[in-house]
């Protein structure tokens, strides 16, 4: 089985009590003029910032944050900050690319009416052009899918996607506070899972727009296709699964 292919299924077979984190909200609150706070210390950002431009040479590997502190100033024994290097390289590329989105998508505050369709689509494809850029990751991808699978990884990796999901829908405009709120992010994030799975395939840019494009549009309103998150694990597994089976993957 190849590691796309044993990511994935890992990912889908999460136990019951981890898939409720992809629906948890990461702030009481979303506001413009109290952004998050920086979620890395000085010292744990400069390094890996600086490490994550050695990942297309080296992966998501404990050498290219040994680089990374090198390239920062700091002695190679600094990287004991980091419990389980590898996978922090991959939570700070998810975490600096989410909080990127603010900055890099702004929508005229004079058209609230516009199709909420097409700002999610345009944060979407955003957000996939983060992993092309800056340095361009893509490649190994599948070796970061492989640790976002591994059992004590699951959870912080769930929670991140329920964290962009979040995210994507603040910039939308959108603001409710009723029923939809978990249904939407639930199912938004379901459309982004699929499209960076797409992404990861060796798909082009215009492919993984039409893609992208197939899914809100199947999806109409996002949000209104499930009715629970029982009934949203299943249909999504079982979709991403024929996706993965789709591309040639053995699951």
């Amino acid at each position: 089985m190849s590691v796309p292919a044993l990511a994935l299924r890992n990912l889908l077979r999460a136990p019951p009590p981890l898939r409720p984190l992809l629906l948890t909200p990461h702030a009481s609150y979303h506001s413009h003029e109290h952004p998050d706070p920086d979620p890395y210390p000085p010292t744990e950002s400069a390094i890996l910032a600086a490490a994550l431009p050695h990942v297309p040479n080296h992966g998501f590997t404990p050498t290219s944050l040994r680089l990374g502190a090198t390239d920062a100033g700091y002695l190679d024994i600094t990287t004991n900050l980091f419990p389980s290097p590898a996978f922090a390289l991959v939570t700070y590329h998810l975490t600096t690319q989410r909080l990127a989105l603010a900055s890099r998508v702004q929508f005229p505050a004079e058209e609230p009416a516009a199709n909420p369709r097409d700002r999610l689509r345009t944060l979407i494809l955003t957000r996939l052009r983060g992993n092309l850029e800056h340095p361009n990751i893509l490649p190994r991808w599948p070796e970061a899918l492989a640790l976002m699978s591994l059992a004590e990884n699951i959870p912080a990796s769930l929670r991140e996607l329920a964290f962009l999901s979040d995210e994507m829908l603040f910039l939308a405009g959108d603001t409710s506070v009723d029923s939809s709120w978990y249904s939407k992010r639930a199912s938004l994030a379901a459309v982004y899972a699929a499209a960076e799975v797409f992404q990861s395939s060796g798909s082009g840019e215009r492919e993984v727009e039409g893609f992208v494009e197939r899914r809100l549009e199947e999806r109409g309103r996002v949000g209104g296709f499930v009715s629970g998150v029982g009934e949203w694990v299943g249909g999504e597994a079982r979709g991403v699964l024929d996706l993965a089976r789709s591309l040639g993957w053995r699951v």
